[in-house]
């Protein structure tokens, strides 16, 4: 049902998130050929761009905090089953399969502009978007003997969600996501916006590259994918939601998701359009905040589509030792997780706690993010 193809779009490594067949755009749009630019799908993996956690406390119950591990939360250990819990699953979230985790610590909520803020004060660091891409970097994850683009096209840059006023094709991403020169974490939305009011709000627009330099200031890690899942799940067993198996519709609000018309007329039942301040909902059973929902979350894992075929019985597994994604074969891709704001039933069910997702180490998006884990 999904395909990807290189997209043309009037800037560099323009990722895109659609789901459904995916129609390559028009490439003579400005005769500006974006390289890099895998489309991505919910249905498929995200758009691509152009140290060990924390010694401290003893372990406690499950949901349980401590004072040497602030804004986070105990995780107990467990065995359980890993993959697509019912009809929407895709194949790479089979075969179903046993897991086992050691216990660990997770942030309660997405790592925030303010957190991330003060890292950069801190180290002076700047994040991949700020930076003009490196075209021998960029080109290791191209076809062989692909064309380097002009140099008024390797800027910092990043994607910003634009939606359209009208109702759109769902196969042509290009109608809802533009690549903007200026666009970063300290910008979400473009160079015009800022972060005023928002310190509370996930970080976003940030790469894997960056939520790793984050983690490692933090003394903490990207959580592996088995111990998001695990997380996810909240003590819960085979169910496909944070919250149980009732309807992400039916109910109360149980996340900042897409309400209405995609992309097109978000009714903002959930009272946000774009993300939502951490914490804005219930939490799950491990009293962890927006695993379904707001923005896509890192994991520590390299994607590979059949990794699950080898993983029965797997304990503290790390994800496969390279990455591999047939619509893509020679892109490094890692695993993402957990939906975000533009998620809804009728395009995008990326708040399934099996969900798999991916994209490139070097990715920027207005909902993409992260929360970070460290040891006992």
């Amino acid at each position: 049902m999904i395909c990807s193809k290189w997209f043309f779009a009037g800037g560099l490594g323009m990722v895109m998130m659609s789901c459904g067949e995916v129609k390559q755009p028009a490439a003579a749009k400005d005769t500006v050929v974006a390289m890099k630019a895998k489309a991505v799908s919910c249905e498929s993996n995200l758009p691509s761009r152009f140290a060990p956690g924390a010694a401290g406390a003893v372990a406690v119950a499950a949901g349980k905090t401590d004072p040497q591990h602030p804004g986070m939360v105990w995780i107990e250990g467990g065995t359980y089953r890993m993959g697509g819990d019912n009809g929407q699953a895709q194949p790479d979230e089979y075969p179903k399969h046993k897991v086992t985790v050691n216990g660990f610590w997770m942030d309660k909520t997405e790592v925030t502009n303010a957190q991330f803020a003060a890292f950069v004060k801190a180290t002076g660091y700047i994040t991949t978007a700020e930076r003009k891409p490196d075209w021998e970097e960029l080109k290791k994850d191209l076809p062989p003997g692909t064309p380097k683009p002009d140099e008024s096209l390797l800027v910092p840059a990043s994607l910003v969600f634009a939606p359209p006023s009208h109702a759109v094709p769902l196969d042509d991403y290009s109608q809802w996501w533009s690549w903007q020169q200026g666009a970063s974490w300290r910008h979400p939305h473009g160079a015009g916006s800022d972060l005023k009011g928002k310190e509370h709000y996930p970080v976003v627009q940030v790469s894997w590259l960056d939520a790793i330099a984050y983690c490692r200031w933090a003394g903490k890690r990207l959580p592996t994918e088995a111990e998001w899942e695990y997380a996810a799940r909240g003590g819960l067993k085979d169910n496909v939601y944070p919250w149980g198996n009732e309807a992400v519709n039916t109910g109360h609000q149980k996340g900042n998701f897409w309400e209405g018309h995609f992309p097109d007329k978000n009714t903002e039942a959930d009272h946000f359009y774009f993300t939502a301040p951490v914490g804005s909902f219930s939490p799950n059973g491990y009293g962890l905040f927006d695993m379904a929902g707001n923005a896509w979350e890192w994991c520590a894992d390299y994607y590979d589509n059949n990794y699950y075929k080898g993983s029965e019985g797997a304990s503290n597994p790390k994800g496969p030792a390279k990455s591999y994604d047939p619509d893509e074969p020679f892109a490094k891709k890692r695993v993402i997780r957990g939906g975000s704001f533009l998620c809804n039933e009728s395009y995008c069910t990326g708040y399934r706690v099996s969900r798999r997702m991916k994209t490139t180490e070097d990715s920027g998006l207005e909902h993409l993010g992260f929360r970070c884990v460290s040891g006992k």
